[in-house]
């Protein structure tokens, strides 16, 4: 359920992007062959773009971390709630990025690397 709902946040992410790119740079661009040279980004363009980026270098790690428990028969509460903890810390990144929020948006991205953790460790016990 939680890769589900993942897989709905990576295409938030791809759509919150180019919303604001294509309000600043237009539809024409948007449509276009994008070939012609853009003035620099607003920031809140370049903020969604690297939330963007940081979610697509994250979201595999994920989805084979759940991957691998779920193959394995390894899940448990803890993947359950690490899991959880994910999808939370990585919906609440988006905004806290989209805003400038510093502080609160790293600690989100590390709240989300600890529910990974919690996702793995069977994982990773069982190999000892």
């Amino acid at each position: 359920m939680v890769l589900t709902w993942g897989s709905i946040l990576a295409i938030a992410h791809l759509f919150a992007a180019v919303r604001v790119k294509t309000r600043q740079y237009g539809t024409k661009w948007n449509m276009g062959p994008r070939d012609e040279e853009l003035p620099p980004p607003e920031p809140i363009v370049g903020r969604l773009a690297r939330a963007q980026a940081n979610f697509f270098e994250t979201f595999p790690v994920f989805a084979a971390a759940v991957l691998i428990v779920s193959v394995a028969h390894l899940t448990d509460r803890w993947t359950a709630i690490g899991a959880w903890m994910w999808l939370g810390a990585r919906i609440v990144y988006l905004p806290l990025y989209a805003f400038g929020v510093r502080g609160l948006r790293s600690l989100a991205w590390v709240v989300a690397l600890a529910g990974i953790v919690l996702v793995l460790w069977p994982a990773i016990m069982s190999a000892f």
